[in-house]
């Protein structure tokens, strides 16, 4: 059991609130897209209804110490515009100028820290026990609402709420994440198809194998798929292949008849946007000198009846070479399909499958967009997340 906002005295209480503000950044300083922030949106805006001070923390990027083009103050400007109200900053998370910052707070009113990554003891927390400590002196009670981090046991997502006994709850996001992915994948509704892309098995073996005792089908593209047709004897010219992963990939496809691979697929001369390309039947192999780009129109055709019948749909990783619009068709038509599947609750996770969806107008046709996409994997996986457990623990 995990506590919720509803469950927690706000009205004057300092809310030590973990998001995730992790967005890509353009290179001129501004951000490129600001969905994680609006995310974030309802959780800040319930704790300001109930008359809590809102101190928000987050990463961003994978800074050395710190490091300027990676600070939050673009997130704070851009969560003022969309609250259409003003949002704090300081320029560092812990220490006598940031609980100064705290104290000064009234009710209602929302401060953003600086990025917890500029200290090594965020990612580990051994470092300096002390950190955690010092992070957790700044709130009254603690709110975890960073799905896309609670994958990771780190200070402010599995550390910090022992420090918060009965007062550590989690935030509307990460709650609606759990009720959706939990409901859906614990027991789906049937049929239950899955499809997995990207480009190595080694990241993605242990979803697979969950998804292979859950799912009535799997459908597998992108990289990884050239990893399963060499393990069948297949040729795949100059295509990136796992040799490590063939004999998992073998002992997949010999122990069930639920994996489906591409039919076809778009191979080009080289690993290039403009490459010259051209379609081959996958069965016969990737002709000497081309490599595998991604899935063709026959693969589509067959894999559309499969998602018509299909109750339960979840997708994670582009099936192609999603970063080359020449090669981003199969992943797009992918995505149509999956929107179109009216009857079925989908789920999409991971960032190329969740762009192809917004460059098609898609996302609102999807019944759940995951803001974690190595945590949503994690969680098929294990049915928990650290972050999620150390709440379970404070808890009681």
């Amino acid at each position: 059991m995990i506590l919720q906002l509803k469950d927690l005295d706000l009205k004057g209480k300092r809310v030590l609130v973990r998001v995730d503000f992790n967005v890509p950044m353009a290179k001129d300083g501004t951000i490129s897209d600001d969905s994680r922030i609006k995310a974030s949106l309802p959780t800040v805006q319930a704790i300001v209804a109930k008359g809590g001070k809102v101190i928000l923390m987050s990463h961003l990027g994978r800074p050395k110490g710190v490091t300027p083009t990676l600070t939050l103050k673009p997130c704070a400007e851009r969560l003022s515009k969309l609250l259409g109200k003003p949002v704090g900053f300081v320029d560092d998370c812990i220490g006598p100028k940031v609980e100064e910052a705290v104290a000064r707070m009234k009710d209602g009113d929302i401060l953003l820290l600086e990025n917890l990554r500029f200290y090594k003891a965020e990612e580990d927390p051994s470092a300096d026990p002390e950190f955690v400590k010092k992070l957790a002196r700044l709130g009254d009670v603690y709110v975890n609402d960073a799905f896309g981090t609670a994958h990771r046991a780190h200070a402010s997502t599995a550390v910090i709420a022992q420090y918060f006994p009965k007062k550590a709850a989690a935030g509307l996001l990460l709650l609606k994440e759990i009720e959706a992915l939990g409901s859906a994948l614990k027991n789906p509704k049937r049929p239950f198809v899955a499809i997995v892309g990207g480009a190595k098995i080694s990241t993605k073996l242990g979803v697979m194998k969950s998804l292979l005792e859950k799912a009535d089908q799997l459908l597998i593209g992108g990289a990884m798929a050239y990893t399963f047709m060499k393990s069948a004897g297949i040729a795949t010219g100059t295509s990136p292949v796992e040799e490590s992963m063939l004999g998992e990939a073998k002992s997949i496809l010999e122990n069930t008849k639920k994996v489906f691979l591409p039919l076809d697929l778009v191979v080009a001369s080289d690993f290039k946007e403009d490459a010259p390309s051209k379609i081959i039947d996958a069965p016969l192999g990737i002709p000497d000198g081309f490599q595998g780009m991604d899935i063709g129109p026959k693969t589509l055709e067959a894999w559309k009846p499969i998602l018509s019948k299909a109750k339960t749909i979840f997708w994670n990783g582009p099936v192609g070479v999603f970063e080359f619009p020449a090669f981003a068709k199969g992943t797009k038509a992918l995505g149509t399909l999956v929107a179109n599947c009216k009857q079925a609750f989908s789920i999409v996770g991971g960032g190329d499958s969740i762009a192809a969806l917004e460059q098609a107008g898609l996302q609102s046709a999807i019944s759940h967009v995951s803001t974690g996409g190595g945590a949503s994997l994690e969680f098929i996986e294990q049915g928990t997340l650290p972050g999620i457990q150390a709440l379970e623990k404070a808890a009681g």
